[in-house]
């Protein structure tokens, strides 16, 4: 297998979040949970990761249960264990205890067989923060079609 299957994204993250960095990490999974995320049915919009012992786990990251089950089911809240190379993990730590900054995934994707996680280093906005990147990202969707516009002219 070769390519990236995005499976879930974070789509407010980016609005809600100014990103500093973003990080790739594997995630230990039992075998129906990536069944069931291999279906599409997992969702990262509430999830967030934090350090425990000097280890990284994410919480709030819902994998149903794989509906063809025969054997013991797996509890879809459960935190996940991420894995990273040590010396990412403890600058990641380092930065993370800086005021105000938080750990977010973004995406959720399978690469060449394995499946991962971005995860974002991330800031909150304030509100109008927020509002002037709705206004920028309005002014370059105008600016696109009056081009547009202007080419079809001639």
């Amino acid at each position: 297998m070769s390519g990236e299957k995005v499976v879930a994204q974070n789509k407010k993250a980016r609005h809600t979040y100014q990103i500093v960095e973003t990080f790739e990490a594997g995630i230990v999974l039992l075998g129906p949970e990536v069944k069931s995320i291999r279906e599409g049915r997992a969702s990262i919009a509430e999830a967030f990761a934090h350090f425990r012992d000097g280890e990284l786990w994410i919480k709030d990251m819902h994998v149903p249960e794989y509906r063809n089950i025969g054997y013991a089911p797996h509890d879809p809240h459960r935190q996940r264990k991420l894995l990273m190379h040590r010396r990412e993990l403890r600058k990641l730590e380092s930065t993370l205890s800086e005021k105000g900054l938080t750990l977010i995934p973004l995406r959720l994707y399978f690469k060449e067989g394995n499946c991962k996680l971005e995860l974002g280093l991330a800031r909150g906005r304030r509100r109008h923060d927020k509002r002037q990147s709705i206004r920028e990202g309005e002014a370059k969707r105008d600016m696109e079609r009056a081009r547009r516009r202007g080419s079809r002219g001639r």
